[in-house]
């Protein structure tokens, strides 16, 4: 006996012993729990008794001991025994009639073996002998033939029994085809000790399935692996064909002669290892896979337990950002991901409705339009409440239900794929615009329920942001009154005890220069702290003033009359240009976005205001080359109350300017790229228009300026 049989008998040892453990275990379960639905539980406890003696038998003396012969035979028709009476589990007692005679040939054959292994007198365990060819040969026979016994008796079980049989029907498929695969190795090249080693265990095992499958606990539970589990056990085996393959075809090349073998395998190998190195890193390569797993192995293409808790995951990290902006990165990632979308972008809505470009995912290199959605799209999103397969409606937009008008920059987008809307009480709270997977596949209604459960879920996350700001900016808004209250009383108390102190001096005062001198410099005093109380009083009264002709042209020249030599502002722009507005606050407005393009600029560096106008509207740029701001300023801080970009600002400049051209019916643009500079640009409905706008019955004096460039 070579050493490495001697280690495998070693090891057979201990194995069958723990079969030998595991039928007795069973069998005293099976006893102490009468509940058990186990069909005829005496043939149950028989067969387990004969499969625990065999295997103390053969971990005794031996498998080709007459015993063990014996004990080998009384197991199999034990087991021929239950699966015979479990054909009367759901009453096919019509059934047990046509298999009684398969049943009886087995027991037959089974029998024969007895027979030859007696006749044999020990040889049975040699594989040079007649006999161990003849009885692996018979062993085969009793396993295809029980095999087709478990495969009638499932197949043709009722929905009902097929739950309590599931379990016995499984264990005993799972004991013959080790047992076909086991003696049709033995017969074709000699036994396997390895193989052998494993006879007791698996026998023992699965007898305990048999028994313990008969509880209510588990019969109720469906085997289901993961997506994850059934890649690597699917991968496993495609390996393990692979090996046997390869142990082919080496065992062939010996029939070649030396020269042309050794360069047959020198060449196959090369071959391997190029395509491993081609094909193994390719991502285009793993995502086919994947999806052809999938549809043919998986009643559904999502594991949604894995996806949502995923979901969950990325939603629920921490971002470097302390004002929570990169959650629509977050956002992005998270629904491109559940799609196995490579990248995203989303745009979420502005004042106009309109929607911008807040963040993408691994989308750097697309040039995104400043305005990208219009709001006519959005509207139509949000009404459909669908998401927009990108490339049927590129292909075929009247076959699509409903069709949607693609924004020319999303429908010449060639990797687009798909827009999902993110809705949030029926109103569109973003839209994320996905990229097409590394395998192209078209949108499924799989596909479509879960993403649109998905952007339900990131838009109710914006919401909660957007609730979260407004109630910070609330707060703060509390604070600012509350500190111009105070102000506001002092600077009146101050505007009081100056015009007494004039009233005063016009009757006491003796000398008629000094007295006209002190009435000037008190009355003007006076009329700057009233002009003052104004202008905190505006925030208040924004838009209550009425409305007027105004020449920007005028106003630019007064705004840099009223600088003085304090900064290097030009006026450009010769164009006569009247709007309707209200001009004290559009010159507070201007002044304002005036003087933070001066703070902006180096010293010396000038600043402009061009004056222009299409027709229809009037327009006045404020143009810097200072530092510029970021586009992610831009859009969430530069018009929020008491965000500054300066040290020793307090933030309020830009958004008062806004508010007081919103309630003139007009609007500010923004165009700034870090380190080239910045352009505001106001706009307002030109003078004459707007008349015949009155005229006509259509008041646009108000509106939100939502068709300004």
């Amino acid at each position: 006996m070579t050493g490495l049989a001697a280690g495998w008998q070693f090891v057979g040892f201990f194995l069958h012993l723990a079969g030998a453990l595991a039928c007795t275990v069973s069998a005293g379960w099976l006893l102490r729990n009468r509940r058990v639905a186990i069909p005829h539980r005496g043939w149950t406890l028989g067969a387990l008794a004969a499969t625990g003696a065999w295997c103390l038998a053969v971990a005794a003396l031996g498998a080709g001991h007459g015993l063990g012969v014996a004990l080998a035979a009384a197991r199999d028709v034990a087991w021929i025994a239950v699966l015979y009476r479990l054909f009367a589990a759901d009453g096919r007692h019509h059934l047990m009639q046509a298999v009684r005679p398969l049943v009886f040939s087995l027991v037959f054959v089974t029998g024969l073996q007895l027979a030859i292994a007696l006749a044999a007198r020990g040889t049975l365990a040699n594989p040079d002998s007649p006999a161990f060819d003849i009885s692996a040969l018979l062993n085969v026979l009793v396993a295809v033939g029980a095999l087709m016994l478990v495969h009638n008796l499932y197949a043709g079980a009722g929905p009902a029994t097929r739950t309590l049989l599931r379990w016995p029907a499984g264990g005993l498929a799972a004991f013959w085809a080790y047992d076909l695969n086991f003696y049709t190795i033995a017969y074709l090249g000699g036994t396997l000790d390895g193989l052998a080693a494993f006879h007791g265990i698996v026998a023992g095992l699965v007898g305990a399935i048999v028994v313990f499958g008969g509880s209510a606990e588990v019969q109720a539970r469906r085997l289901s692996p993961s997506h994850a589990v059934a890649f690597r056990t699917l991968s496993l085996v495609l390996i393990g064909a692979y090996l046997v393959a390869m142990a082919i075809l080496a065992q062939s090349l010996d029939l070649l002669g030396d020269g042309v073998q050794r360069l047959t395998q020198v060449g196959l190998l090369f071959a391997a290892v190029v395509a491993a190195l081609y094909w193994l890193p390719s991502r285009k390569l793993r995502g086919w896979w994947k999806v052809t797993v999938i549809k043919h192995l998986f009643e559904h293409r999502y594991d949604y337990r894995t996806e949502w808790l995923r979901l969950a995951q990325t939603m629920g990290q921490a971002g470097p950002a302390q004002d929570g902006s990169d959650l629509y990165e977050r956002a992005t990632r998270a629904m491109a991901e559940v799609a196995e979308s490579p990248s995203g972008l989303l745009f979420v809505p502005d004042e106009d409705g309109a929607m911008v470009l807040a963040a993408r995912w691994n989308w750097p290199e697309i040039e995104v339009p400043p305005r990208a959605i219009p709001a006519r799209f959005a509207a139509a999103v949000e009404k459909a409440a669908h998401i927009v397969d990108v490339e049927a409606q590129r292909a075929r937009p009247e076959a699509c239900d409903p069709p949607i008008d693609l924004p020319p920059w999303l429908r010449d987008l060639p990797r687009a794929w798909a827009a999902v809307p993110l809705l949030h009480f029926d109103q569109l709270r973003g839209l994320v615009v996905l990229a097409r997977p590394p395998i192209a596949r078209k949108l499924d209604w799989e596909d479509f329920d879960l993403l649109r459960l998905v952007g339900r879920q990131l838009a109710s996350y914006l919401a909660e942001r957007a609730s979260h700001q407004a109630l910070l900016e609330a707060r703060q808004f509390d604070e600012f009154s509350r500190r111009i209250a105070f102000v506001m009383h002092d600077v009146k108390n101050l505007a009081s005890q100056l015009s007494l102190l004039a009233r005063n001096a016009e009757r006491h005062a003796d000398n008629p220069d000094f007295r006209a001198d002190m009435l000037v410099t008190l009355r003007n005093s006076a009329e700057k702290l009233t002009a003052l109380m104004n202008r905190l009083g505006r925030y208040q009264s924004a838009g209550s003033s009425s409305l007027d002709r105004v020449s920007l042209g005028a106003l630019a020249q007064r705004v840099r009359s009223s600088l003085g030599d304090r900064g290097a502002l030009s006026v450009i722009g010769t164009a006569e240009v009247e709007v309707l507005a209200d001009g004290e606050a559009l010159e507070q407005a201007i002044g304002h976005l005036v003087q933070n393009a001066l703070d902006a600029s180096e010293e010396g560096m000038p600043v402009y205001l061009d004056v222009s106008s299409d027709g229809v509207r009037g327009r006045i740029d404020i143009v810097d080359s200072g530092p510029g701001m970021s586009a992610d300023f831009v859009r969430d801080g530069l018009f929020k109350p008491f965000v500054s970009s300066k040290s020793n600002g307090f933030g309020i400049g830009a958004y008062e300017a806004r508010e007081l051209v919103r309630a003139m019916g007009g609007r500010i643009d923004v165009d700034s790229r870090p380190g080239i500079g910045t352009r505001f640009s106001v706009t307002l409905p030109m003078f004459v228009a707007a008349q015949i706008a009155r005229a006509g019955g259509h008041d646009d004096s108000r509106g939100d300026g939502s068709e300004a460039a």
